[in-house]
């Protein structure tokens, strides 16, 4: 097998694991403890070393990484890799029971980001999050993360004998079409505070100490490499736990030089990053400054070593579609194996410039990954992403990158095996120089 086909294999794993930014975040700590990274706390005080490597988190969906440069922070600076934990999928209300002709059990959602809603249906489905639970102190609950692994839920589709026109396109309302049917409903059945019982069975409590959800939905299926020569990926949440992974793999294997190196992934991008663990937050502001303090360094070193940083926002970008190729714009067109994209937008919908997209083009070629430009076609609106929304934030020079893939939003994205690899090569490489 070659290497880029075994990295692959360790992205499709680690998101397999991943079925909630809850999971992501407590997989992530798992990989950093293995590597000799040390948990610190915001309320705690920090007490940092040179090359001492450690983390932190961030209502347990946000967490970041970093490694203390040999070097001074003022001189040499932060070099910082943005990506996000969270993707489109659909929350779990509370009370969320609802029956059917009294035969039919559904679950009550709301859609979280923007997804394709058809992919979603008849798909297996489970869900997984964190479940909040009573403790003798009302101020701190205790909190247990939940995956029911196993497929408990389908949203059927409307067979086209019954909706002729289906394959034309039909209008999917989010609070009647895509609700999940989770069991048939009989004598044995409690129909009020099911999912309640069902979790309290699967955790081990007594019901009546559940004090709250946060669930989410996703699909059962196992990712998969494809293609004749395996060059594809095949997997739910491409975007974005494929650049979390590359960047986690970048600091993990990078050696420490004289700059601070920060692997930082928020949560809540995919709807606007304004929480508290989101991009739009003091969150990574108040970790830097912080890192500052505990090195023995001033509010102006601090200011300093910002306009001496330089950050990576790694969000995946759109490749050209076989299918669809005016979609794209007519002269940077991206492909899937291609290399990762500097993403570039007049409207400012990505930070990049002249100087920051040469100086990540100048780490790629000087490693020989090859790299593309993305730019949306003057009459379509192209996404957000973490880059202009970390800059409300942060003074420091940013790029914004991803690599291309096909069908983003979809249950299931489609990506490429070298792609993975070459973002891989350049996060190590800009950590190391």
């Amino acid at each position: 097998m070659k290497k880029e086909q075994k990295f692959a294999k360790y992205l499709i794993d680690f998101i397999d694991e991943s079925h909630s930014v809850f999971h992501v975040v407590k997989k992530v700590e798992e990989m950093l403890n293995k590597e000799g990274f040390k948990k610190v706390k915001f309320q705690e005080k920090w007490k940092l070393e040179k090359e001492g490597k450690y983390y932190v988190t961030k209502s347990n969906s946000a967490i970041i990484g970093f490694i203390i440069g040999k070097g001074e922070i003022e001189k040499d600076g932060f070099k910082l890799i943005g990506a996000h934990t969270d993707y489109p999928t659909f929350k779990i209300k509370p009370n969320p029971e609802i029956t059917s002709e009294g035969k039919y059990l559904k679950l009550n959602t709301e859609v979280y980001g923007g997804p394709i809603l058809s992919t979603w249906f008849d798909r297996p489905l489970s869900m997984a999050g964190r479940v909040t639970i009573k403790t003798d102190n009302p101020l701190k609950p205790k909190q247990f993360l939940l995956d029911m692994k196993k497929p408990i839920m389908v949203i059927p589709n409307l067979a086209i004998h019954m909706n002729r026109k289906v394959n034309e396109g039909v209008n999917i309302n989010p609070q009647t079409h895509t609700l999940p049917l989770l069991t048939m409903i009989d004598e044995n059945i409690q129909k009020d505070n099911f999912l309640v019982g069902l979790i309290a069975e699967d955790i081990d409590v007594n019901i009546e100490d559940i004090l709250d959800l946060e669930l989410f939905l996703y699909g059962t299926e196992k990712g998969t490499l494809i293609g004749p020569n395996e060059e594809f990926i095949s997997i739910s949440k491409l975007d974005d736990l494929a650049m979390v992974h590359a960047g986690l793999y970048g600091l993990i294997d990078s050696k420490v030089g004289n700059a601070t190196n920060v692997l930082v992934c928020f949560d809540n991008e995919e709807v606007g990053s304004t929480t508290k663990q989101g991009a739009a937050s003091p969150m990574l502001r108040t970790v830097l400054e912080r890192i500052s303090i505990a090195m023995g360094k001033n509010r102006e070193d601090y200011y300093r070593a910002l306009s001496n940083s330089f950050l990576i926002s790694a969000d995946m970008a759109h490749a050209l579609h076989p299918n669809y190729a005016e979609k794209c714009d007519p002269t940077n067109r991206p492909v899937i194996n291609g290399g990762p994209a500097i993403k570039i937008s007049a409207r400012q919908s990505y930070t990049t410039d002249s100087l920051s997209s040469a100086i990540y083009e100048g780490i790629c070629k000087s490693i020989k990954v090859p790299v593309q430009k993305f730019v949306n076609r003057s009459d379509e609106r192209g996404g957000s992403t973490i880059g202009p929304i970390s800059s409300t934030q942060l003074d420091i020079p940013s790029v914004d990158i991803g690599n291309p893939i096909l069908g983003m939003h979809s249950a299931r994205e489609l990506g490429g095996v070298l792609d993975h690899y070459y973002a891989y090569e350049s996060f190590k490489e800009f950590y190391r120089i």
